[in-house]
């Protein structure tokens, strides 16, 4: 399969050769064949960056992939940013899917500002290997998949890692909605248009308030 350069290339907000990125990808991937060290960085970044949706929308460096690894927490999209990176750093072709997902497990803050239970430009990484694109989904931490009651998603570099529908007590958790297909680099233009129409009170300055805590408040909703 022909490889698009742009799949190991740096881009915007995929800053494969920040070397903060390129020294976490080459310490997290370690040794062996491409699957052995993609499943490698899969976990390094579901469970060494914290995912916390609290942050300022209306700021382009939030969705940053070097961003989001020096702060050590971040959302769907610059922790997906931050896989795709780490591997183009260490050789391993990787893109940016985005979907729409409805999700029925969220904190009431969450849920009043985005307005519903639809999360629009959720992200998740793609990397080809063994001749095909294979996803992998590193939004949820472990630690916050245990507090929240839901199943940790796992990656082995061979079939799709999306998000599960169910939740451990077969509460309905995450659907699929609209898949917006398959980028190189963030779309922070479109995406950002779209929060500001659909998601007005989420691109304000500071819409979470002092001291909001993601995981406290979702396990208490």
């Amino acid at each position: 399969m022909d490889v698009d350069p742009r799949a190991l290339r740096p881009a915007p907000f995929v800053e494969s050769d920040d070397p903060a990125i390129v020294a976490f990808a080459r310490e997290a991937a370690g040794s062996g064949g491409a699957i052995e060290r993609a499943v490698r960085l899969f976990h390094a970044v579901r469970d060494g960056v914290y995912y916390d949706p609290y942050v300022r929308f209306n700021r382009p460096e939030v969705y940053s992939a070097a961003y989001v690894l020096a702060r050590r927490r971040g959302f769907c999209i610059p922790k997906a940013a931050l896989l795709t990176a780490a591997a183009r750093a260490v050789g391993i072709p990787a893109r940016l899917g985005f979907a729409d997902v409805r999700n029925h497990l969220a904190s009431p803050k969450l849920l009043e500002v985005t307005g519903g239970s639809l999360l629009r430009w959720h992200a998740f990484t793609e990397m080809l290997l063994e001749g095909r694109w294979v996803k992998a989904t590193p939004t949820f931490n472990l630690a916050l998949c245990e507090r929240f009651g839901l199943h940790p998603l796992d990656w082995d570099g061979r079939a799709d890692s999306v998000f599960l529908p169910f939740d451990r007590d077969g509460r309905l958790h995450m659907q699929y909605e609209t898949e917006h297909g398959s980028f190189y680099e963030v779309p922070i233009a479109r995406i950002t248009a779209c929060y500001r129409e659909h998601y007005p009170l989420m691109m304000t300055d500071d819409p979470w308030g002092t001291g909001a805590d993601f995981a406290a408040e979702a396990v208490a909703g």
